[in-house]
């Protein structure tokens, strides 16, 4: 008989961490996240941190890489997260694409724009024609190159015209299964916040539980 696996032994993370991204919404769910946790953390931009370009072909490689680099740049474990919308009848686009949609200036009302023109163009108006889902990708660095990865997604379809002004990005468009509102309508703690309060709900929330319970 073949003697079992050892458990995989994961890295705490503890004293000051990096969350390596430049966009204000997802920073501001990455510090709502980490804060109960009592975890210091300060953002690359806050940190005079460039923006790595993002050459992977996947969320988790585009998360290790943002990690990777401001790790090295730090000398301090860093945080980062690579999260897109991915559209079933779009054959998985805008996916790791989804900010760059948005353009230069981060214009997501034009990226949201784009996405209910080509699915017009399909002729995918029905609820069963419009399924998508959110994805995202954590990652972990540290300076010696060691890395903690995991990775969750919510499951939804979309909705025209966009409904609510509380989140980001493609949030206003975004319905998930069994809810009757937008990612945009819902609150900070309906959409990511934690157990016992809330419900975990967000891809971002779902990876970072699994996160939580590995490395805080």
């Amino acid at each position: 008989m073949s003697s079992p696996l050892a458990a995989t032994v994961h890295r705490k993370i503890k004293g000051r961490l990096v969350i390596a991204t430049h966009n204000a919404g997802k920073l501001r769910e990455m510090h709502e996240l980490l804060a109960p946790f009592g975890i210091e953390a300060n953002s690359a931009a806050e940190l005079g941190l460039g923006e790595p370009e993002e050459t992977g072909t996947t969320f988790a490689a585009n998360a290790r890489l943002k990690a990777q680099a401001a790790a090295t740049s730090t000398g301090l474990p860093a945080f980062a997260d690579d999260s897109g919308l991915s559209v079933d009848a779009l054959g998985g686009e805008p996916g790791i694409h989804s900010a760059r949609w948005a353009g230069p200036d981060r214009n997501f009302k034009r990226a949201m724009e784009i996405v209910e023109a080509k699915l017009r163009a399909l002729d995918a108006v029905t609820p069963a024609q419009r399924g998508a889902r959110f994805v995202s990708a954590l990652c972990v660095a540290w300076p010696d190159g060691h890395l903690e990865e995991f990775a969750s997604d919510v499951t939804g379809r979309l909705v025209w015209p966009p409904r609510g002004e509380q989140g980001f990005g493609y949030d206003s468009m975004f319905l998930p299964d069994g809810l009757d509102k937008t990612f945009g309508e819902l609150t900070s703690e309906e959409k990511h916040g934690l157990p016992p309060r809330g419900r975990g709900l967000s891809h971002r929330a779902r990876a970072f539980i699994k996160l939580a319970e590995a490395c805080l």
